[in-house]
């Protein structure tokens, strides 16, 4: 049983970045599961800090990008999805590659949801795991 209401491709999902912080960003939306949405962010000049490490708000900005789209997802006609409050815990350096995020919902009602965001480098290791809570407006 899938946990979107709103039909989306991966490709419909990216396009819908062009033109933002998402697409300036390079964030790509690579997996669209029954309960799960991710995506990639480089890390490069675009998203770390002049020590060269992967950008704390980069990770936040991939974060809320996957928990906001996936809340999105899980409306219905004219709702909207309003990110209420974002945490995150930087848990291991990266200085190049990709960062692969994985959004999981903890919680999806009709008022509010809160989303699981974990992010992970090239090889696996977490670096960075996110809580994202939205309120859904219009319900």
């Amino acid at each position: 049983m899938t946990l979107w209401k709103r039909a989306a491709t991966l490709e419909a999902l990216n396009q819908m970045s062009a033109g933002c912080m998402v697409g300036h960003l390079g964030i790509v939306f690579t997996r669209l599961e029954p309960d799960r949405l991710e995506a990639t962010m480089p890390v490069d000049s675009r998203t770390t800090q002049p020590f060269g490490l992967l950008h704390g708000g980069a990770s936040v900005v991939l974060a809320e990008t996957l928990g906001s789209v996936a809340g999105y997802l899980c409306t219905e006609g004219e709702q909207q999805v309003v990110g209420l409050e974002v945490n995150a815990n930087h848990l291991r350096g990266v200085r190049q590659g990709k960062v692969h995020g994985v959004c999981r919902a903890l919680h999806c009602g009709r008022s509010h949801q809160v989303w699981q965001i974990d992010i992970y480098d090239d090889e696996g290791r977490q670096c960075c795991t996110a809580r994202l809570t939205t309120a859904v407006r219009g319900s």
